[in-house]
């Protein structure tokens, strides 16, 4: 169904062709002020400036009326303001026909794009052996809002969750991992628990102790089991793996081979050369991109991929976004670094004899125009680099994913580095049909505008502050639904808390830094998840009184009828849905959809105060029960095209 815009639209140009003979955007807009009208058109002071004769623009306005053809649409003719803006305020009737319209179709009349586009969205994207936190949250939930709506008009979308499971730091990952294996199996846990403890107290001279302490260990462990089968197969095995441990045994191993001391500290292998500990994390890194006869090594790595995996799904369906689904579409949804490092030999070879990188210093760069900085794109010992692997990436997605879109919603920090790699990529030839698109985001801050920590200078870890969300929304729906059972306010303090964090953020300019603050996220009134749950619960708080009254709420849509001023705004704003979501799709900022949504609540809390429903008489009542239902539509809609669940009480 054609929007109000787009049929305004249409009616002005052919009034603009027929009066001038030229084909022209007539500049179709809502009115910012409603006494002048519900839509204006700005066409004509930018029209009198492409004529051949000089014209004064309310004359153009007025040659365009005349032209003018909007049977049906208004009861009083269009007026001319200022210096010859055409205002046009809609009929009534005319509103309540477009309603009826949309409500007979489950998409609300908004109609599916005519040429779908392939779209590979890159988000999440967190770093495995490492619990998410908080820096995760925006791209996880901005890009599945974009992922949503743009398939739900009709884009055929391709998530890709761009895992960080590859590099030195997995040598940390596994070496931390052995070291867990062995003291367990030897039944020495507590010694190395008394290490961590000892490492965590940050003192050098306790460290470089440490440092000494578990070389020795080490020591004897390599000596004893020299192939891993004793201790290190068994362990794996048994699949005790935490990722609170995971990410302890990975924070001492890191600090313990990060320690100058480390530097000199030397530890024997049967079959290889004496190495100090500091390379080891290196030595273990090569042993699981080249497994060969290190195949403990290589297990060890998928275990702690698939442990991290599984509780990003549980952040995943518990933050109700679409990457732990795998059901959603038919490619993989996860492609991280170590399914494109094969082809990173590949992509090096090709941009060298494309002349686009060149060796400096013995890495291999790409010089890219306007930068200072080049992309290194292979550094002078072999390794590759994030941008080796970003290009990997666009060229398989364009490629063999066949997208024509590329979308990263990636922090703003890495706008440089994005824009050499899509230039590089660009000319290899791999974006020849395609675009690329870095959707890029602020940060969250503190009360201190600085980025958000916890109250220990920690990372905030993103499970504990969304367990902490539904905390604070349980207490609060305690007091507000007595009436609710147990297993209702759960599933209720569940939809608040989790919801007002995903508002919050989602609420504001994709590009701006924002503060975090629990007693803004969940209030009940203002521009918040609560306060847009609150009028669809209100909505249907009126259809369960009017069934105890034996009212039947079924909406009958051809009743619609509006007379007040608060169902006449509720109308021309419901209307408005489909542009909306057409502004989301091109600018990629979901915010404009919750402004929408924060408008039309504010807007139903007005009709709910001022238009009684049930207790006037009977035509009134079958139309403002028919509005509401389209409000809760509405509402339904757009709070599922951001991911948020809206329960019938509250």
């Amino acid at each position: 169904m054609q929007t109000i815009a787009s049929q305004l639209d249409t009616a002005f140009r052919d009034a603009i062709q027929q009066a001038f003979g030229i084909e022209t955007d007539p500049i179709i807009a809502p009115s910012q002020n409603d006494k002048f009208g519900d839509y204006q058109s700005n066409a004509a002071m930018g029209l009198a400036k492409k004529l051949p004769q000089k014209t004064n623009p309310r004359a153009v306005a007025e040659q365009i009326l005349a032209k003018l053809n909007l049977d049906g649409m208004v009861d009083e003719k269009p007026t001319i303001a200022g210096p010859g803006f055409i205002n046009v305020r809609l009929s009534p009737a005319w509103l309540a026909k477009q309603l009826q319209a949309i409500a007979g179709d489950e998409r609300l009349g908004i109609e599916k794009v005519t040429k779908p586009t392939r779209v590979a969205i890159d988000y999440s994207a967190p770093n495995i052996a490492k619990e998410m936190h908080v820096g995760n949250i925006r791209s996880t939930i901005i890009g599945d809002a974009i992922a949503r709506v743009l398939a739900f008009r009709g884009d055929d979308v391709i998530r890709q969750n761009h895992l960080g499971d590859w590099g030195t730091q997995f040598g940390r990952v596994v070496l931390a991992m052995w070291y867990e294996a062995s003291f367990e199996r030897t039944g020495q846990h507590k010694v190395l628990d008394d290490l961590m403890d000892r490492q965590q107290q940050k003192d050098p001279a306790v460290l470089g102790q440490v440092v000494r302490e578990i070389a020795a260990h080490h020591q004897r462990f390599i000596v004893d089991d020299p192939d891993g089968t004793k201790y290190f197969l068994p362990f794996l095995k048994e699949n005790k793996l935490t990722l609170a441990g995971l990410g302890r045994a990975y924070a001492f191993v890191s600090a313990v081979t990060d320690h100058p001391d480390a530097q000199t500290v030397r530890v024997k292998h049967p079959k290889y050369d004496e190495r100090t500990l500091a390379v080891l994390p290196r030595l273990v890194t090569t042993f699981i991109q080249n497994p060969g006869e290190h195949e403990q090594e290589r297990l060890a790595w998928e275990k702690a991929r698939d442990v991290t995996l599984e509780a990003c799904y549980d952040v995943y369906r518990q933050l109700n976004v679409q990457l732990a689904d795998p059901s959603i579409q038919s490619e993989p949804l996860e492609r991280g670094e170590s399914f494109y490092n094969p082809m990173l030999p590949d992509i090096v070879k090709a941009l060298r004899e494309e002349g686009l990188a060149v060796v400096s210093d013995g890495a291999v760069v790409v010089p890219v125009p306007g930068y200072e900085s080049p992309l290194i794109i292979q550094k002078a010992d072999g390794g590759y680099l994030y941008g080796t692997t970003d290009i990997a990436a666009v060229k398989f997605r364009t490629q063999s994913l066949r997208a024509t879109r590329l979308l990263y919603f990636v922090d703003a920090r890495q706008s440089q580095h994005f824009q050499q790699v899509f230039w590089t990529a660009k000319q290899a030839g791999w974006l020849e049909n395609a675009t690329a698109e870095h959707a890029a985001f602020g940060t969250i801050l503190g009360e201190d505008n600085k980025p958000f920590k916890a109250r220990s200078g920690e990372t905030v870890k993103l499970k504990e502050l969304l367990d902490e969300a539904e905390e604070r929304a349980a207490k609060i729906v305690a007091e507000k639904s007595t009436d609710l059972s147990d297993a209702q306010r759960q599933a209720v303090a569940h939809a608040v808390g989790i919801g007002a964090v995903k508002y919050f953020d989602i609420s504001k300019d994709r590009t701006s830094d924002y503060v975090f603050d629990w007693n803004k996220m969940l209030a009940f009134d203002g521009n918040t998840a609560p306060y847009l749950q609150n009028a669809y619960v209100r909505v249907h708080g009126i259809f369960r009184k009017a069934r105890a009254s034996g009212i039947d709420p079924t909406p009958r849509y051809e009743t619609l009828k509006l007379e007040s001023p608060q169902e006449l705004a509720l109308a021309k704003h419901i209307l408005r849905i489909s542009d909306v979501i057409d502004a989301v799709a091109r600018e990629l900022k979901p915010h404009l959809l919750t402004n929408y949504l924060y408008d039309l609540a504010t807007l139903y809390h007005a009709f709910f105060e001022h238009c009684p429903v049930l207790q006037s008489e009977e035509s009134t009542r079958s139309s403002r029960l028919a509005l509401s239902a389209l409000v809760a539509r509405t509402l339904a809609l757009g709070l599922d095209l951001i991911g948020i669940e809206h329960p019938e009480q509250m």
